[in-house]
């Protein structure tokens, strides 16, 4: 029998970034588990693919993956399997006891992954945990018409609890983004009355503001071993995000560089709570007040996570080690600097407006590392592809950017 093998679930670039690393590191192809394939994985010579109709449904989901799991463990003593979204990872961590004995790497149980996945709840575990975070309302779907003024001034984020979910993914109205900056009262009630006639009636998180653009963001991601430590990370200071609607406030380029408090915090959060896998934290840094806030954490590689393949590490490489090779090695924190990006070099130069941080980033150019540009890759339909998807951002730019 072979050492092991990976399973994806899903194919947009996260997939592509986890799959990459996978078969640099053991030349092994995984196998994708997906609906559809996607531009990324389109044309891939280094991924098997999977596509099963209605994958993502509940109704579909578990038999799915158990006949492809039990297929698979016929040939591998050990199989590994990667959610790349939200959504995979909550049916991962709502199905595990399904797969018992077939799965070697860790989920975290149904109820910490619904505590972490919407903001309410998370906040509470920060209170608990001493994590900062911005003040925040939660705005139930029985009391948006009436939970104005807020009680700190705007400008004002507003968020689904989850835009990831399905509630709020298969709601539609002209004005729909994954995040929403308002600047009056008037703003917020065409958002909150648009979201009511589009059907969604999951809960609201309102927020102040942390000054702050961009660049003020910082990015962990962190993959913790099956008995709850936390084996690596690596965190990242965003140059710009990606400004389209249903992209607003994905990372577009990331610097990485490491901050000891910061791994501080996330670490002692993730082993009080008995976190196992992978997670992804969203911080903002208040250089007026001189202190970090804590936005969200993501239970799964983050879709930027590349930026810490840039820094020197393999997040797959250390949730092999520990899920396959049960080797008990000594937690690693990054320090280094890298750049990776999801842009072309052009729009970092014209649009990150720190003079410093773009000046550091463009001498960084000629080993900027991004996701999908791989040499392995001979497939001419898979480069015109590639290529068409970053031209395609300076349009995006032109047309969606605006200064926060």
């Amino acid at each position: 029998m072979n050492d092991f093998f990976p399973i994806i679930l899903g194919s947009d670039e996260n997939a592509y970034g986890n799959a990459r690393l996978i078969k640099e590191k053991y030349g092994i192809k995984p196998l994708l588990l997906c609906k559809r394939i996607l531009i990324p994985t389109r044309h891939s010579r280094i991924v098997e693919y999977k596509t099963i109709e209605n994958f993502d449904k509940e109704s579909v989901f578990p038999d799915a993956l158990l006949s492809v799991l039990t297929e698979y463990k016929k040939k591998y003593s050990r199989i590994v399997v990667i959610p790349c979204s939200d959504y995979y990872s909550m049916l991962m961590s709502k199905y595990y006891d399904c797969f018992e004995g077939l799965i070697s790497n860790k989920f975290i149980p149904y109820s910490l992954f619904r505590t972490l996945d919407t903001k309410d709840k998370f906040y509470e575990l920060c209170d608990k945990y001493s994590l900062p975070y911005p003040k925040t309302v939660i705005i139930s779907y029985e009391n948006r018409e009436n939970i104005l003024p807020f009680p700190f001034e705007y400008p004002v984020v507003l968020k689904p609890e989850n835009s990831n979910a399905t509630e709020y993914l298969s709601c539609d109205f002209e004005k729909k983004k994954k995040v929403y900056y308002l600047y009056s009262d008037k703003d917020y009630l065409e958002i909150a009355r648009a979201l009511t006639e589009a059907g969604y009636k999951g809960k609201l998180i309102a927020q102040e503001f942390i000054e702050g653009g961009d660049d003020a963001m910082r990015v962990v991601n962190s993959y913790s071993s099956n008995d709850g430590r936390v084996r690596i990370s690596c965190m990242g200071q965003p140059l710009i995000e990606e400004y389209s609607p249903h992209m607003l406030g994905n990372y577009a380029a990331i610097i990485s560089r490491g901050e000891e408090p910061i791994y501080n915090d996330v670490t002692r959060f993730l082993e009080a709570v008995g976190y196992t896998g992978f997670s992804n934290f969203d911080i903002k840094y208040d250089s007026k007040r001189g202190k970090y806030y804590f936005f969200e954490i993501n239970p799964r590689p983050g879709r930027s996570s590349f930026f810490v393949r840039a820094a020197g590490f393999n997040l797959m490489e250390a949730m092999i080690n520990d899920a396959v090779y049960e080797r008990d090695l000594p937690p690693e924190y990054s320090y280094n600097t890298a750049l990776w990006s999801n842009v072309p070099m052009g729009i970092i130069k014209k649009y990150v407006k720190n003079k410093a941080l773009k000046k550091e980033a463009l001498s960084m150019k000629r080993t900027c590392l991004f996701t999908l540009i791989n040499r392995e890759e001979k497939s001419i339909k898979r480069m015109y592809r590639v290529a068409r998807y970053y031209i395609s951002q300076y349009r995006s730019f032109k047309k969606y950017y605006f200064e926060k």
